[in-house]
């Protein structure tokens, strides 16, 4: 008989969360898997994840939902208060760009 080890699917680095052993966000699957994407959809948008790494950042995002939750909205107010380049640079742009985000936001509340 064998014995089976649990496997770890997100990891703890440079102050955020991971996708064990690859350079992709937690977050990106969390937003991903909030505006309705399949683990399958989410895989063809994140082809360097496989299918079981997905389900793995899903189910550990729903095992601790609250804290990335937190985590999340923690990490959009930082973002908020850093200063844009782009909003001086192009204002036109930043704009529209502001409107797509708002609007994503809104379809998805």
């Amino acid at each position: 008989m064998s014995v089976v080890t649990a496997k770890t699917y997100i990891q703890l680095r440079n102050h955020g969360y991971w996708i064990q052993n690859s350079r992709i966000s937690l977050d990106s699957v969390v937003y991903a898997f909030q505006n309705g994407l399949s683990p399958e959809s989410i895989v063809q948008s994140f082809p360097l994840l496989t299918l079981e790494q997905v389900y793995g950042a899903i189910a550990f995002y729903l095992a601790n939902q609250a804290d990335i939750d937190a985590y999340l909205a923690s990490e959009e107010a930082a973002f908020a208060t850093m200063p844009q380049p782009l909003a001086t640079d192009n204002p036109a742009l930043y704009e529209k760009l502001m409107r797509a985000r708002n609007a994503q936001r809104t379809a998805t509340s």
